[in-house]
């Protein structure tokens, strides 16, 4: 009888650990994304999480919509989860704004939707949602536009133009927005 109750424990026991250790049932909301280029020689690289829209068109960045929910709102942390990440190995230029060499933290100010500015902040490692203006590099205007079609997900984009320029674009829901990049 002693055997068959600790039998019985241990069945019990090894069942519950293998129920918490199972994947979550389908992919992630917003799986983790990169987004790289090389310009005049110098890696730049975007890591972010890449939300969905999931049903929720108009719905993303109005006054009363999904952004407008984050504790820093106007202020996008310009992807989900965890901060999204920039990270250049050379001195660029994003739009006006002087960025050195290194890694640092994305926002997006979308109070004026016809003009969203990139912030660019030297705080780094933090969880999206942690925003602190004292720590901005700078801020920088993007040139708005629509997609070609709805962009069900967030989606970074880096291009190189040669001559030392680029492009920063994203992408998501019914905006584009981007900012040119040169290196010296």
């Amino acid at each position: 009888m002693k055997r068959v109750l600790i039998c019985t424990g241990l069945l019990f026991a090894a069942t519950t650990i293998f129920a918490q250790m199972s994947p979550h049932s389908g992919p992630p909301k917003s799986p983790p994304a990169k987004a790289s280029a090389t310009i005049a020689g110098k890696t730049i690289t975007i890591a972010y999480s890449s939300p969905r829209v999931r049903g929720r068109e108009g719905r993303i960045f109005t006054k009363d919509g999904l952004i407008s929910h984050d504790p820093h709102y106007p202020v996008w942390r310009a992807g989900a989860n965890a901060a999204t990440t920039l990270k250049t190995g050379g001195d660029i230029m994003l739009g006006d704004l002087e960025v050195p060499a290194g890694t640092y933290t994305l926002f997006v100010d979308i109070s004026d939707p016809a003009h969203w500015a990139l912030i660019v902040s030297k705080a780094t490692g933090e969880w999206g949602l942690s925003y602190d203006p004292t720590k901005d590099l700078g801020r920088t205007p993007m040139k708005m536009s629509k997609p070609s079609s709805m962009a069900e997900d967030l989606t970074y984009t880096l291009t190189s133009d040669g001559g030392g320029k680029g492009m920063l674009t994203l992408e998501w829901e019914n905006v584009k927005a981007s900012v040119k990049i040169r290196a010296h």
